[in-house]
């Protein structure tokens, strides 16, 4: 079954593309489906995998993927991905090309691989959850915005939301560790990016069984000061500097970030926190995170032999 979100940033013109593609590569529909309320998206899973069908072909943004993928979990069915929206960072950590045409390659290809699945409080997510800033940047992130700038819109959003960043302050346990933080942002990664090509961690997989966990710390926390107009620009200096280096995963070495990787991870913030997973506010802090590994079959493609 081939279903596509057509409130996705490209899902309109990609539905009749992708069926067109899929049919010219052999790939047989049970039925296609082009949605433009969300709301049905789990009736039509429901009657897809009661008729038996056991291949999901889903086209959308990570948040439709990710909705997708938390109602196949437990099931016999291996999920296509067709990235449509503005990060496609599920596709990225997969590998898995940005064109209706080269997705439908992978599908047709048939290689599989089984991919972790994070939980926040029990709620699956796929790539990322995060407090703080990016959080912030998803509240402002409207499907109107996603439309009209395409990958912009997360360098717009974020600017937007610069003004109004505040510290504040996270205890954490990861495994049997305890951390104390004041921090502007913390980011708890299950693949490898982010935020439309941020890199959560350069070992970060989808298949490490692993979560993996970055925070930016408050330089205005310990110089003394936090809440200050040269505070402010002292954290804003901070994230700038990081900012620069998250797409190619150097920000684990500035001395601003502190990362580690965990199989479960208890959060609790003061004030509390909104949580942002794949896109989506799902909660406020206390928020427990964890990892279930291999939980999910997916198309991909095959991982190319060593050279020796």
């Amino acid at each position: 079954m081939l279903v596509v979100n057509t409130k996705s940033r490209s899902g309109r013109e990609a539905f009749e593309a992708a069926r067109e593609a899929l049919a010219a590569r052999g790939v047989p529909l049970m039925s296609s489906h082009a949605l433009s309320q969300p709301r049905h998206m789990r009736q039509v899973l429901d009657d897809a995998v009661a008729r038996g069908a056991r291949h999901i072909l889903v086209g959308g943004g990570d948040g439709t993927v990710s909705c997708v993928a938390a109602h196949l979990l437990g099931r016999d069915v291996t999920l296509g991905v067709l990235p449509l929206g503005t990060g496609n960072d599920f596709a990225r950590s997969l590998g898995i090309p940005d064109s209706v045409e080269a997705a439908c390659d992978v599908i047709a290809q048939g290689y599989t691989a089984r991919v972790d699945v994070g939980l926040a409080n029990g709620r699956p997510f796929l790539n990322a959850a995060s407090l703080g800033l990016a959080t912030a940047i998803a509240r402002r992130l409207t499907k109107r915005l996603k439309q009209k700038m395409g990958k912009l819109a997360y360098p717009v959003a974020a600017a937007s939301q610069m003004r109004q960043l505040r510290p504040f302050r996270v205890r954490m346990t990861a495994d049997d560790q305890a951390y104390e933080l004041e921090v502007l942002q913390l980011v708890v990664g299950n693949g490898r990016y982010h935020g439309a090509g941020n890199v959560v961690a350069p070992s970060a997989a989808l298949d490490d069984r692993r979560l993996h966990v970055y925070a930016i710390t408050a330089p205005s926390a310990e110089s003394g000061r936090e809440g200050t107009g040269l505070g402010q620009l002292e954290d804003l200096a901070t994230l700038a500097r990081v900012a620069l280096s998250l797409r190619r995963g150097q920000h684990v070495e500035h001395p601003a970030v502190t990362s580690l990787r965990t199989s479960r991870l208890y959060v609790e913030a003061e004030p509390r926190q909104e949580v942002n997973a794949d896109g989506e506010l799902i909660g406020r802090t206390p928020m427990l995170f964890e990892v279930v590994p291999a939980a999910l079959r997916v198309y991909a493609p095959p991982t190319p032999e060593p050279t020796h």
